[in-house]
């Protein structure tokens, strides 16, 4: 299975989009960079799913584009336009060429989720490798309204809680894709980095 952030050339603000070729052609978030149907065209023709990790701008601006494009299934938590199949905590979806766990991580935003498999992790924005904040273990921001820190604490520690010792790695909706080995270190001591500095209530940003 191979897994390409179809935003990458984005000058823009945008999430990364990640393309999962394999068995069933997946799209995790859409992003909001214009040319993300000529990225994807770029290779694959058909485009079985798009599952979303959450619903703010950044992750589904061109999911109508996207939509239109492919006609693909959309998999989300909470209720959209062009949903077409409702994913809960527990649930299990195919992508790409694995089968991928539902985790409901809300605190950055209610319809927070993110998906694990036995050897790979798409985190959306609960929990980032490096996101300019921090390196080597971020979390997503809790400062704006609707938003919690506390929440987002329980998500990251279900979270942990439910990722396989397998897992090698880390694909976040900001920053860098992280691969772990014996060198860089593994994705659950990334994940457990974010939680620290998360439970520390280390400010990401100055005014928060």
């Amino acid at each position: 299975m191979d897994v390409y952030c179809v935003t990458a050339p984005a000058e823009s603000f945008t999430c990364n989009a990640y393309l999962l070729t394999g068995e069933r052609t997946a799209l995790v978030d859409a992003g909001a960079y214009a040319d993300v149907v000529d990225e994807i065209e770029a290779h694959t023709s058909d485009l079985d799913v798009v599952a979303l990790t959450h619903q703010h701008g950044d992750h589904v601006a061109e999911l109508p584009a996207v939509a239109e494009a492919f006609d693909p299934a959309v998999e989300a938590y909470a209720d959209h336009s062009l949903r077409t199949n409702a994913i809960d905590d527990g649930d299990a979806i195919r992508l790409g060429d694995e089968t991928f766990e539902v985790v409901y991580t809300p605190g950055h935003a209610d319809d927070h989720v993110s998906f694990v498999s036995e050897t790979t992790l798409f985190s959306g924005d609960v929990v980032v490798h490096d996101d300019g904040a921090f390196e080597y273990g971020s979390f997503g921001r809790t400062d704006m309204a609707g938003q919690s820190r506390d929440t987002l604490i329980e998500s990251i520690e279900r979270l942990l809680d439910r990722l396989p010792a397998s897992v090698e790695h880390l694909y976040a909706g900001h920053g860098d894709a992280f691969h772990g080995d014996a060198f860089h270190g593994d994705v659950r001591d990334v994940v457990e980095t974010a939680l620290e500095r998360a439970r520390r209530r280390e400010p990401k940003y100055p005014d928060e």
